[in-house]
């Protein structure tokens, strides 16, 4: 899907050191703390049609895909209980 091969270029070249700088690039970026405790970020791509979660570790310049959803999906929350 061209939205995940757009992000991924993003990350590539982006040196974001927090949420407040990833969210220089993806405005509306949101901190959800799933079941398991642990937050995630949830990212609208593709004309806010889908969501992508990720990890984000800042002080490595790491980033994991940990899902990728469809509005309807997401919606279900769901995948909460999943990470």
């Amino acid at each position: 899907m061209a939205s995940l091969i757009n992000f991924r270029k993003i990350c590539k070249s982006a040196k974001w050191k927090n949420i407040v700088d990833l969210r220089r690039t993806y405005p509306h970026a949101d901190l959800v703390t799933v079941e398991s405790g642990r937050t995630v970020i949830v990212l609208n791509v593709a004309g806010n049609k889908y969501r992508l979660l990720i990890a984000a570790y800042f002080n490595r310049q790491i980033i994991f895909t940990l899902k990728f959803l469809t509005h309807a999906e997401y919606s279900k929350s769901h995948w909460k209980n999943e990470l």
